[in-house]
């Protein structure tokens, strides 16, 4: 059996850490289509290979189709647009 190296693990955890952090920080670019070619093929390949971010991945892009599906501009209701507008800091409120 092979000694751990404990240095090489956990810069490998924090090369991870850093890749998840980036992947998920862009997370609704990538969603949105806005990202070079390279960046999306970056990003791709890290959620091919992590679990944890393809399932935050696939939770957010599954919220979007609902949303997008659900929630029409005109079927939404005014104090609730209200609330978010208000939320995101889009009024004066």
């Amino acid at each position: 059996m092979e000694p751990v190296d404990e240095q090489s693990e956990a810069e490998a955890l924090t090369a991870h850490g850093r890749d998840c952090r980036e992947a998920l920080g862009e997370l609704y670019v990538f969603l949105d289509g806005e990202l070079t070619v390279e960046r999306k093929v970056m990003i791709r390949e890290h959620l091919d290979g992590c679990f944890d971010c393809l399932g935050t991945f696939d939770f957010e892009a599954e919220l979007r189709v609902v949303i997008s599906s659900h929630c029409r501009k005109d079927q939404v209701p005014d104090h609730l647009r209200r609330r978010i507008a208000e939320a995101l800091g889009l009024t004066d409120a």
